[in-house]
């Protein structure tokens, strides 16, 4: 194992950029719930990109699914959030963590009737906050998407849905 090839061969500067902890959430779900930007695609230089991802006590999450480019991770802060990693569903506490890799499916939910938070990881950095963005706006409006706007708005984002039934061994528990 090494370290990667040096991309700054200059003496160190003072680029660190600080998000406080008391910063507000990037977008609020007009559903409840709420997304904070930690670092971006753009912030990061396209090296990943961190969100913090609040959920409402409402059930919320997406299907499962998978990402051709880029891996993901998640890491719960507070509450309980199922997490599916292909074959289970896991009811995940603070301190679990499920990575996934390019291909691997996965989704998680808020299925516990109470608030929930957890960090989630994108590598490399892809612009999820514009992801988000879209399905608030549609949510927010009302619009009902046919099933080929969803699947040209999945392809745009590299989200791959998956139907479980087709998914060896997938279980609940």
């Amino acid at each position: 194992m090494t370290y990667p090839a040096p991309r700054h061969l200059g003496p160190g500067v003072a680029t660190a950029a600080l998000r406080p902890g008391s910063a507000g959430p990037d977008l609020r779900f007009t559903r409840g719930g709420a997304v904070h930007h930690l670092a971006t695609q753009a912030s990061t230089g396209g090296d990943y990109g961190l969100f913090r991802w609040d959920m409402a006590a409402a059930p919320s999450g997406p299907e499962p699914h998978f990402h051709r480019g880029m891996s993901e991770a998640f890491y719960v802060l507070e509450g309980t959030v199922a997490l599916f990693d292909g074959r289970r569903w896991t009811d995940a506490v603070p301190g679990d963590f499920l990575h996934v890799p390019p291909g691997g499916v996965h989704a998680f939910r808020n299925e516990s009737g109470a608030p929930a938070s957890m960090l989630m990881l994108f590598t490399p950095g892809a612009p999820r906050e514009s992801y988000f963005a879209e399905l608030e706006e549609i949510a927010a409006r009302g619009r009902t998407l046919t099933g080929q706007q969803w699947t040209e708005l999945y392809a745009r984002h590299d989200q791959v849905m998956v139907d479980v039934d087709t998914l060896p061994g997938h279980r609940r528990g």
